[in-house]
């Protein structure tokens, strides 16, 4: 499943810290029902049983609103249940080996910090690249701040789209603005919110602006 570069507008990450015992669906549902567009399963803890289980609902709620749905690092859970793609972190499997294994179909997206990274990245079969944290966050401990002008810089070497990640809020998102980016991915600014739809209304509102 390729993409629409319109798709990556507002992308959500899930995180089950804040699901205060409700259900990942349900929160994702919220999410999409807010203007989500695309959607990352990221968990690190679970089994890869309750892994592929969550993963097959979410790709069945996903599918009805036509979202694409991302596996985090977990290549063989994403080819078991057909998944749209994989997104890979810098530490993870290498992106030639993830496209090698996915075939040329499936939908691969790389973390990126450099311009080098980047160009790699695409060079090695990249559909898209997460870059960041442009922001200082708490979602990842080890996650320095980037600035905004090797963001732009990025963004302005590579033909595939950019999103960008890391402590992104309604607030501060209009400082993204003349980046060259695609898009916006969040955690915490939307499943960490009260309300999780008006949260994501207002985020793909506020990119929307910057987004052209």
């Amino acid at each position: 499943m390729k993409f629409d570069k319109e798709k990556m507008r507002l992308y959500a990450i899930t995180d089950r810290h804040w699901l205060n015992g409700r259900s990942l669906k349900e929160v994702v549902k919220e999410s999409l029902d807010g203007g989500v567009t695309f959607l990352q399963l990221r968990d690190k803890n679970s089994d890869d049983e309750t892994f592929l289980q969550e993963a097959t609902e979410l790709q069945e709620l996903c599918r009805d609103y036509k979202v694409p749905l991302i596996i985090n690092d977990n290549v063989g859970i994403a080819l078991k249940m057909n998944a749209d793609g994989v997104h890979v972190g810098q530490s993870d499997m290498e992106a030639g080996a993830v496209r090698e294994k996915l075939g040329p179909d499936k939908i691969l997206g790389v973390s990126a910090r450099t311009v080098e990274q980047a160009l790699l990245a695409q060079e090695r079969g990249a559909d898209y690249l997460g870059v960041g944290a442009v922001f200082a966050t708490g979602s990842k401990a080890d996650a320095a701040e980037l600035p905004h002008e090797t963001l732009k810089a990025i963004c302005e070497a590579v033909s595939i789209p950019v999103v960008a990640i890391g402590g992104i809020t309604a607030e501060n998102i209009s400082q993204l603005k003349g980046t060259g980016i695609c898009g916006v991915a969040v955690i915490s600014a939307i499943y960490a919110q009260n309300n999780i739809k008006e949260a994501a209304e207002e985020l793909k509102e506020a990119v929307d602006k910057i987004v052209l």
